[in-house]
């Protein structure tokens, strides 16, 4: 019976986290839901663009064009600041 005993704290542990785990995912899509969509899209939006550049700066060896992604790296940088502001 030790075993069956055991068994039953470990599943009701289990369904406890599984609660806890269903509770902060809701309050995510709670806080995700407020804002607005669009503006959920340009930050994803900007942060491909970003993750993009990124890349190519990691490949490119010319340096005016290194230089012009740096200059579209900063500029994404600063629009997301922007963005980080108005919320």
């Amino acid at each position: 019976m030790g075993d069956s005993g055991e068994s039953l704290i470990d599943a009701d542990s289990r369904i406890q986290e599984r609660q806890d785990e269903l509770a902060r995912e809701r309050a995510e899509r709670r806080l995700q839901d407020t804002r607005d969509p669009a503006q959920v899209q340009a930050l994803q939006s900007l942060a491909l663009a970003r993750t993009e550049l990124e890349r190519q700066l990691a490949t490119t060896t010319h340096e005016r064009r290194r230089a012009g992604i740096e200059q579209a790296i900063a500029e994404i940088d600063r629009r997301l600041a922007g963005m980080d502001k108005k919320k």
